[in-house]
């Protein structure tokens, strides 16, 4: 089923971000977690795509598992570092072979010893390029990735909106945001989306934290700005992960209950091949899949 068919005004879509394990006799492990995840009956799982392309194949194979033997709708990510309009057009091959239907179209981060993004030579240099490829080869349900706090590489936060309504206006069907701590951010980036005339539905991506290594490597890659109170919270008990958790934990469910009362279109938890601290977040929430009716508060 296409996603975009889920995304209805009065209901908000339940999904979780898996990656494939850089060891492969690990794949089992992630399927238990899936299956651990999908207890909560989430609309769609999203399977990631390694830097520089590094698990291209192993997302595919992941991805057709979970909708073929597991029977869960998924959306795969692909990226356009380091390949060619051949190399995306066999990879959407082996998609349309899975029954894949959904695919998050990003130009992807390049591998770590390139430090730039290098188009590839026949490739792509831009995300809105691989939506309209993807748009020409079939018909996918796209969803790109918005920035609620600017991508580290855009130059103002204007010219960041204007290009997502470029991946918009290649045919894309929704957003996932990158992961946001504080919600204001997420409304502010709305707002901007929609004074622009993006009228896809934006589903904001959350980041419980559980280990307070998290704070230094997401914010080396985009940054996010933090709480003041929860990094202190959190400096406090940085060597008791149990701690960390609950902390992390307590200030996702905050923001899960802010959003799902300000009209979100879903919730996407990044759950880091982790069930347990997620499941008590959607336990804590009493998710529905329905909007909060604004005439009840």
């Amino acid at each position: 089923m296409k996603i975009r068919d889920m995304l209805h005004n009065d209901t908000v879509t339940l999904s979780f971000e898996v990656f494939p394990p850089k060891r492969e006799g690990n794949v089992e492990v992630l399927y238990a977690t899936i299956g651990d995840l999908i207890q909560c009956n989430p609309n769609f799982i999203s399977v990631t795509y390694g830097a520089g392309g590094s698990t291209r194949d192993m997302t595919v194979e992941i991805a057709s598992h979970i909708k073929n033997e597991m029977d869960q709708e998924v959306l795969a990510h692909l990226t356009c570092v380091g390949s060619t309009r051949d190399d995306i057009r066999r990879i959407l091959d082996d998609l349309k072979d899975g029954h894949l239907e959904n695919i998050l179209a990003l130009r992807g981060d390049p591998p770590k010893s390139e430090g730039v993004f290098i188009k590839t030579e026949g490739g792509f240099g831009y995300a809105n390029e691989l939506v309209e490829f993807i748009v020409e080869y079939d018909d996918f349900c796209i969803a790109v990735a918005g920035y609620p706090e600017k991508h580290t590489e855009a130059t103002t936060m204007a010219d960041d909106i204007e290009n997502l309504k470029r991946k918009v206006d290649a045919g894309a069907d929704f957003i996932i945001t990158q992961l946001f701590f504080i919600n204001d951010h997420f409304y502010r980036f709305r707002d901007l989306a929609i004074a622009r005339k993006i009228s896809v539905p934006i589903i904001p991506g959350i980041f419980p934290l559980f280990n307070y290594s998290q704070i230094s490597r997401i914010g080396s890659l985009c940054d996010p700005d933090i709480p003041s109170p929860l990094l202190e919270k959190l400096y406090k008990v940085r060597d008791k992960s149990e701690e960390v958790q609950k902390y992390g934990t307590e200030h996702a469910i905050r923001q899960c209950e802010d959003l799902l009362k300000n009209d979100v279109s879903g919730l996407h938890f990044c759950c880091m091949n982790k069930s347990d601290h997620v499941l008590e977040i959607i336990r804590e929430l009493s998710f529905t899949g329905q909007k909060a009716d604004s005439s009840d508060e």
